[in-house]
């Protein structure tokens, strides 16, 4: 109900859309769960994505298998997002990878952030606690924890766990 769909965009088998939403041009949803008042800018792909009630996804954003975004939280362009969860009223603005993490509550994904999860043999888990601040350009190199509160310089490639509110 009072879901707008704009022109070119693809509706493969097991897509579900709730009320309220948006849904730009261009877009690609297959196998993918979309709660209410979800935007999702032109030219996104999601594939076995879940997402939450008042969520923004895109423009150009990726969600793979296994993309979980939780209520409020924003994806924005050229992001892709695999096999993780990103929290209620978390943002991963821009120009990010984010594959195979936890991201808590309110957490702030810098551009350009990557999570390193793979060592060419076998895959790691990122996790990211609650109101974590990245700054751009950083590399999170799994597994890793970055505990509650903590802030995380621009630049900087993280390789063993970070404390609270550090």
């Amino acid at each position: 109900r009072d879901t707008t769909i704009f022109s070119h965009c693809i509706l493969g088998p097991g897509v579900e859309i709730g009320s309220h939403c948006q849904i730009g041009p261009f877009c690609h949803l297959e196998a993918s769960h979309i709660a209410a008042s979800v935007h999702i800018e032109s030219f996104s792909h999601l594939n076995g994505a879940k997402v939450a009630d008042g969520s923004h996804v895109g423009p150009y954003a990726r969600l793979r298998p296994g993309a979980l975004l939780e209520q409020g939280s924003k994806v924005g362009n050229f992001c892709e997002i695999k096999k993780s969860r990103i929290g209620e009223g978390s943002k991963v603005s821009h120009l990010a990878y984010i594959g195979d993490a936890d991201i808590g509550r309110k957490v702030n994904v810098g551009a350009g952030t990557i999570t390193c999860n793979y060592d060419g043999k076998n895959k790691f888990k990122t996790v990211i606690e609650d109101g974590v601040f990245i700054g751009s350009d950083t590399q999170l190199i799994a597994p890793v924890r970055l505990g509650k509160n903590s802030v995380i310089a621009a630049g900087t490639s993280v390789s063993k766990d970070v404390p609270e509110g550090a």
